[in-house]
């Protein structure tokens, strides 16, 4: 036989103590930011049929999820607004008396300890559904960030802790900051969506958002996949306009984007692992196909080893709870 090497791997791999004890990357729910939709009424909990668990909730229901966020460790939430009434400037963004504005009130009065992020956008308001102002069919930059920091400021004059921009206009960061910081809000903090790529895996919160654009699509304003170097460009662009994390999205099919935004800017970063990402598992394993939980918490282990600080995801509770029943001798990442 030949001789053996001194360093066998194995030996850190025959029990589920020795593997916990030198596993490299550990997931936190502390770390996790769980989406939330919301929309005006009252005791309103309506499913979205292609995101099993999620559901479009009035203000009070979805305080009965951010409770069990809040008391299983997970780190925030991240509100959508779905408005009354949608019109081509997508004016119920800024309503201070809209859900998102009513929701963040509320999650501050009663869960003060809870991060509130709040998405800014126009897509969710807008009655065509793209995330700007329109002129001859195509959505104009400029005129769309006045609106933007317009939402931003509505937002954290309601106690938002951080706003989050998704619209991926150019300056969009910079006329925020500038917005916010005039308006009285400069601790409010921006987690900018720096690198959002177009593409197939939003479908299902388009759903929940009630968000598809009514003509065209997005790849004019969102990222074409196949590039790395540009989002490179484009985080550096809204870190110098005063971003204070970074975001790439969607996550499991960019894992080499985060790496490298990581490695190359240190900055906090984020990563969106988004609806399709989410239905997929969840509909391979009500088929039988795949362990659920495993392959749930395989691509969160993913995404953190990738170099993600934060990870907004649907499965944050599911995780959290995993993650809590299992922390002590646990065989899962």
């Amino acid at each position: 036989m030949p001789q053996y090497p001194d360093y066998r791997p194995r030996r850190l791999r025959r029990t589920a103590a020795l593997r916990n004890l030198v596993r490299e990357t550990r997931l936190d729910p502390a770390s996790f930011i769980l989406p939330l939709f919301v929309r005006s009424g009252e005791k309103l909990r309506t499913p979205v049929g292609s995101m099993p668990g999620v559901n479009q909730t009035s203000v009070d229901e979805l305080l009965v999820d951010a409770r069990k966020a809040a008391s299983l460790g997970v780190g925030g939430v991240l509100l959508f607004g779905i408005p009354d009434h949608k019109d081509e400037q997508g004016s119920g963004a800024w309503d201070d008396h809209g859900p998102v504005a009513t929701a963040v009130r509320a999650l501050k009065q009663e869960l003060p300890q809870l991060v509130v992020i709040t998405d800014v956008c126009m897509c969710e308001y807008t009655s065509h559904g793209h995330c700007g102002v329109l002129v001859n069919g195509e959505v104009d930059n400029d005129a769309t960030l006045d609106l933007l920091a317009r939402e931003a400021v509505a937002h954290a004059r309601a106690g938002a802790d951080v706003v989050a921009p998704s619209d991926m206009m150019d300056g969009r960061v910079g006329a925020i900051r500038s917005a916010l910081d005039d308006a009285g809000f400069a601790n409010t903090a921006i987690m900018a969506y720096s690198a959002k790529y177009a593409g197939g895996f939003y479908g299902p919160f388009r759903e929940a958002a009630e968000s598809a654009p009514s003509h065209g699509d997005r790849q004019g304003y969102q990222m074409d996949a196949a590039n790395a170097a540009e989002a490179l460009r484009e985080v550096w662009l809204d870190i110098d306009e005063g971003a204070d994390m970074v975001m790439v999205k969607p996550a499991g099919p960019f894992l080499d984007v985060i790496w490298q935004v990581k490695q190359e800017t240190g900055y906090p970063l984020a990563a969106y692992q988004v609806s399709g990402e989410y239905a997929m598992i969840k509909a391979a394993a009500e088929r039988g196909w795949i362990d659920g939980e495993r392959a749930m918490m395989e691509s969160l282990i993913a995404i953190r080893r990738a170099g993600a600080d934060v990870i907004i995801t649907y499965f944050a509770l599911d995780a959290a709870r995993l993650l809590r029943a299992r922390s002590a001798g646990s065989d899962t990442p």
